[in-house]
């Protein structure tokens, strides 16, 4: 599995760049909003991927953050949503703001995205928090100390953050040093995926 790519930009396309590291080219999908972040042409690049091996096809899509990554990698897993879907999704909406949209169960946000109805909508929120819910079961039976939040906002905050992927002790861990009392949930989910990305 390749995690990230660093080298030299080559070309930059309409849906794609090429990165050239130790000599070979490499052709990485990428959002709209990756392109415009990801560098000039012949500067050194640095790009999170993620490799989608099928049987007629290996692909390499390319992320210039790890939130970004991460929403591509649970997109994927909403039945209905292809590698396609999930990169026009990241081009329209940033990781803080889809993640807030499904636990805030804000269906009118999702909608506005391409490609995206009311169902598949639905689909999203009720696949994603599902997996939440999961994953707070299995960690609540092997946590022996649980980070309360201090207010619903910081809870809100934490449900996001997983949304994006974050295991809920690292959530925890970053949320214990975040003054969250006068914050915002998209704030505070800010300020999360700030010592979450380090």
């Amino acid at each position: 599995m390749i995690s990230y790519l660093k080298g030299s930009l080559e070309t930059k396309n309409i849906d794609s760049v090429v990165i050239e590291v130790g000599g070979i080219g490499y052709k990485v999908f990428m959002s709209r909003s990756s392109l415009d972040k990801v560098g000039e042409i012949g500067k050194q690049v640095k790009v999170f991927t993620y490799m989608r091996v099928r049987e007629d096809d290996i692909s390499l899509y390319g992320f210039c953050t790890n939130e970004e990554l991460k929403m591509f990698e649970q997109l994927l897993g909403v039945s209905g949503i292809g590698a396609k879907s999930a990169l026009t999704i990241l081009s329209n909406i940033s990781p803080s703001s889809f993640a807030l949209a499904i636990i805030s169960g804000d269906i009118a946000v999702l909608k506005s995205l391409p490609g995206i109805g009311a169902k598949s909508a639905q689909r999203m929120i009720l696949e994603l928090k599902d997996k939440l819910k999961t994953e707070d079961a299995i960690e609540a039976d092997i946590a022996n100390v649980e980070y309360v939040p201090v207010n619903n906002n910081a809870k809100d905050a934490i449900d996001a953050l997983q949304v994006l992927g974050y295991a809920r002790k690292d959530i925890e861990q970053v949320m214990s040093k975040i003054d969250t009392n006068n914050l915002s949930v998209e704030e505070i989910i800010k300020q999360g995926l700030k010592y979450l990305g380090n």
